[in-house]
């Protein structure tokens, strides 16, 4: 039965390359695999063209939409919801909330697997996600591990070295500007920057 599935994590839990060997897991028995990922996060890139990669270096070339494309016309103009087709999709959370009823649409026709992150840098859930939560078929969490040892749940910013708490919810960055760390830690780091801006008011 097909189904709309979300699998999320922290950042550099492993979600690109889960994304990708579900891909290669799929073309393996014969399913024609449609990977899809929206145009804002242009960061890999190769012969000018968008591909998905993940941190370990698996990567495979996609077709990418912005907000304004009707995902059901687009997945149904490439495939027509053929018998062994999937829909897997990267960074899903970047998805309007229309998209994402969009996606669940498709998937009363083939299966959808929607990879990314719950929340944005200030902890709040990002648009995708949240409507994701709400209607998916299946919620799975790829759990990964702070520094300290715990699950890492934020997806803390930082610019020039200093944890960020303000600023525009999309800023397209890789570990130079984001860290997966535990909420224990993040309160931590937010104690220190608070700390830091007393003395630099004094």
């Amino acid at each position: 039965m097909s189904k709309l599935y979300f699998k999320y994590g922290a950042m550099g839990s492993g979600k690109t390359a889960q994304a990708l060997m579900c891909k290669f897991n799929y073309e393996q028995v014969g399913f024609d695999v449609f990977l899809i990922k929206p145009i804002i996060d242009t960061r890999d890139k190769e012969n000018n063209k968008i591909i998905v990669k993940s941190r370990i270096n698996l990567k495979s070339e996609c077709y990418t939409f912005d907000q304004n494309e009707n995902l059901y016309k687009f997945i149904f103009n490439y495939n027509q919801f053929k018998d062994k087709a999937v829909v897997i999709v990267d960074e899903a959370h970047f998805c309007t909330k229309e998209q994402v009823n969009e996606l669940k649409e498709v998937s009363l026709h083939i299966p959808v697997l929607c990879y990314g992150l719950l929340t944005n840098f200030k902890t709040e859930l990002f648009e995708g996600s949240k409507r994701l939560v709400e209607i998916a078929d299946s919620l799975m969490e790829i759990k990964s591990a702070c520094s300290c040892g715990r699950k890492a749940t934020v997806n803390a910013r930082f610019l020039n070295g200093k944890l960020c708490l303000d600023g525009d919810e999309i800023l397209i960055g890789g570990d130079e500007t984001y860290k997966a760390v535990c909420y224990k830690c993040y309160t931590d780091l937010k104690k220190e920057l608070s700390n830091e801006n007393k003395i630099a008011t004094t």
